[in-house]
């Protein structure tokens, strides 16, 4: 096999040495443009995972670089003069120059041509005289571009300015600093790399690299300005550069990472933000699963679908923890005033790869310092303390999210609501919130879905809120209002989720005129008059909802049901009062909700459900979140339940674990108002996580509390928690302990004997 691998860099060189190794008569060309001793960048950092894969793959690679490795545990977050340290962390690192140094040598030994200064040949020419052409050609890849037809690349921009820098002296720490400006908010990012030197990152965003001068200032003078900012953590010392310049990070996604016998490796692949020191690990990581492949599959097209379907969720989750970690350092100002023990946990816990368990785990000291600066009282989990709601206390801050059940008689909940919901308060969250209850028979989804629209069925969702109040006191029942719109009159959930009933279609209100899908029925507009008949009907329900006994309203404004449909700018093409900017868009839900305020008790909390997002290119925008968020906490909303999506048809959402909480931390810390995390927050650790950071104030889950009703007395249990905050109902109280499995640990035997 002749292999061809275009661009020098740490993945290409590994790749070489790794093909080489294993396969002696490949013939192996690393083209590369620049001289042996070019690099841009200090130090690279690897984990222990990885330094494992190297080691078992390569002996000899690791060996050498493990002489040279610089370790360190802990990690320095600096802010407002205060230091913060955490332990437990472990780091490796090492200067890219060396590591370049010691893949050279290695691809030297083992017969791999190195032509330094040789710019590659055109990537066609390339696949027509080599067996395998591997493009290790980094984030601006040309070989990449050329061939975006068939790769499907898909390259984003960021907020952020930053700048690669050294300090010729070890940081003792991975060390975090802010500083606060004239001019805004700047970070440095300092690690050592070598016995007598540090790499030092300094990020700020956009607008404050341009108000401080930098787009002015020549690659010298930012060098000394950078320094004069950080002196404190440089101790006086200045900053050294080689040919760095400012740059904005670029997160590279490609849909395809083959193409025939052309293969992309590293950051022409695929991009994760410097933050959580990914870019080198993952290289190598491409490497490696690219020569195992190699080796493991009968034909080259099967090694090269094997290594892409390997690596691509590997790097996917990867990828979501930079661009959350990237997310948090662009909106660092949002966090500024919080308590400085709590500002350094959300730091170390931005990526959502450190979590609150593995943190205790690593540095108790350090967590139970938080906990204790939270309010947590000793031996109780964050997830435990209470929260007050205006005349509501809630015991805890977990909330059963509403979850559509569509199986209503003619709206009216029945026995399967009684023991779906009564089974989750017994469960021990401390709100359990209905599914979406219909304010008409015109606003229901399906034809399952409950409703509040007669006296009959108030009567029936009291039956529900009594046994909720007698048999789990201490859990608080809430209800969400809300009317379909142009999602409605569509089959049950497991026969077709938004598919239009076959037959008995009911007529449709909107917004705008516009079908949800293309097979999906067209709305009418709702007229002026028909605007104030739905008013009514939300606030009829209200009504109805407070005497049923239900401790806490959410009104549904997402989801691409009615009040969402206003919302969005992709669903409300209105001329009228009622359409265009923001401030008509909000007008008729804030009509609703001011109209379902003025029925609903004074002493009981509101919330209102939204889409942050529509995941799609001219919906709703972050800073359009924040100001609609904002209105309703100044029209008397007590906390802003932040989902986002299942707007339009044609969404593209980013999913991944705790997914949508950005969100909610965006608008908990801008508006000042308590928010509902929701969407894949599957772990009480994650919740526990959330809560302590100050990302949201409650947590609501749907799919945990369907797979187990009793969620958060377990996660109470498997705590070893057993408060206030989680009580077991006294039927129950013997099932409190996880019960005993059979025996796996039999006795050893006594002696061996030999054969």
């Amino acid at each position: 096999m002749r292999v061809a691998i275009i661009g020098g860099g740490p993945g290409g060189l590994y790749a070489a040495a790794l093909l080489k190794r294993l396969g002696p008569a490949r013939e192996i060309t690393v083209f590369e443009r620049n001289a042996p001793d070019d690099t841009f960048g200090f130090g690279v950092v690897l984990s222990d995972e990885t330094l494992g894969g190297i080691e078992h793959a390569d002996p000899v690679v690791y060996e050498a670089m493990q002489r040279d490795f610089v370790r360190w545990d802990d990690i320095d977050i600096v802010h407002r003069g205060t230091r913060h340290t955490s332990g437990g962390h472990g780091f490796a690192a090492l200067g890219r120059r060396r590591l370049l140094e010691i893949l050279h040598e290695r691809c030297r030994s083992l017969g791999v041509e190195l032509r330094f200064r040789t710019p590659a040949p055109d990537a066609a020419a390339l696949t027509r005289t080599y067996d395998l052409v591997i493009a290790a050609d980094g984030v601006h890849s040309t070989t990449r571009e050329a061939y975006a037809h068939a790769f499907g690349p898909h390259v984003t921009g960021h907020r952020c300015r930053y700048i690669w820098l050294a300090a010729d002296f070890p940081f003792d720490a991975f060390r975090f600093e802010i500083a606060e400006t004239e001019h805004g908010v700047m970070q440095l990012h300092g690690y050592p790399y070598a016995a007598d030197a540090s790499t030092v990152i300094v990020e700020m965003r956009e607008e404050v690299w341009r108000a401080a001068g930098f787009a002015e200032t020549d690659e010298q003078e930012s060098v000394e300005r950078c320094a004069k900012i950080f002196a404190d953590a440089l101790g006086g010392r200045p900053l050294r550069s080689n040919k760095s310049a400012w740059t904005t990070f670029r997160t590279v996604v490609n849909e395809h990472w083959s193409h025939g016998n052309l293969v992309l490796l590293g950051d022409a692949a695929h991009t994760a933000h410097f933050s959580i020191g990914s870019g080198t690990k993952l290289a190598v990581e491409d490497a490696l699963a690219l020569a195992a492949c190699l080796e493991e599959r009968p034909t080259l097209q099967e090694a090269l679908a094997a290594y892409e379907t390997e690596r691509k969720p590997v790097v996917a989750s990867t990828q979501r923890a930079a661009r959350a970690s990237l997310r948090w350092f662009e909106n660092l100002g949002l966090y500024l005033d919080q308590p400085p023990r709590q500002f350094a946990f959300n730091l170390l816990t931005r990526s959502r790869r450190v979590t609150h368990g593995n943190l205790r785990l690593r540095d108790a000291r350090f967590t139970e310092g938080v906990e204790r600066e939270f309010g947590c009282p000793p031996g109780t989990p964050p997830m435990f303390t209470p929260f007050r709601l205006r005349g509501l206390t809630l015991r805890n801050r977990v909330v059963v999210s509403p979850m559509d059940m569509y199986s209503a008689v003619d709206g009216v909940p029945g026995d399967f609501h009684l023991v779906h919901l009564g089974a989750r308060a017994l469960g021990g969250a401390g709100l359990v919130m209905t599914e979406m209850v219909c304010v008409s028979p015109e606003g229901r989804i399906t034809p399952g879905c409950a409703g509040l629209w007669t006296t009959g069925q108030a009567e029936a969702w009291r039956r529900i809120t009594g046994f909720v109040h007698r048999q789990a006191p201490g859990t608080a029942i809430g209800v969400q209002l809300g009317h379909s719109g142009r999602k409605g009159s569509t089959r049950l959930m497991w026969e077709g989720m938004d598919e239009p009933l076959p037959e008995g279609n009911w007529p449709l209100a909107a917004a705008s005129p516009l079908p949800y899908r293309p097979d999906s029925q067209v709305p009418r507009q709702l007229s002026r008059s028909q605007l104030t008949d739905v008013r009514e009907q939300f606030a009829a329900s209200a009504a109805r909802a407070a005497r049923a006994g239900f401790d806490l309203l959410e009104l549904h404004c997402a989801h691409g049901y009615l009040l969402s449909g206003f919302l969005s700018p992709l669903t409300n093409h209105r001329t009228d009062a009622y359409g265009g900017s923001l401030d008509k868009r909000l007008r008729y839900p804030l009509e609703v909700f001011d109209a379902v305020r003025a029925v609903w008790p004074e002493e009981r909390p509101m919330t209102v459900r939204i889409s942050a997002t529509d995941w799609a290119e001219g919906g709703t925008t972050d800073e359009e979140a924040v100001a609609i968020a904002r209105a309703f906490a100044e029209h008397g909303a007590d906390a802003i339940d932040v989902s986002t999506g299942q707007v339009v048809a044609e969404e593209r959402p980013e999913f991944g674990r705790s997914y949508q909480t950005p969100f909610a931390d965006r608008i908990r810390h801008e508006v000042d108002v308590p928010v509902i995390a929701v969407g894949a927050i599957s772990s009480w650790d994650d919740v526990n996580s959330l809560i302590l950071a100050g990302r949201t104030d409650l947590c609501a889950l749907a799919r945990p509390h369907l797979y187990d009703p009793h969620w958060t007395l377990h996660a109470a249990a498997e705590q070893g928690y057993a408060g206030e905050a989680a009580v077991w109902p006294a039927p129950y109280r013997a099932g409190s302990r996880r019960p005993r499995t059979g025996r796996t640990d039999g006795p050893k035997p006594r002696l061996t004997l030999g054969g």
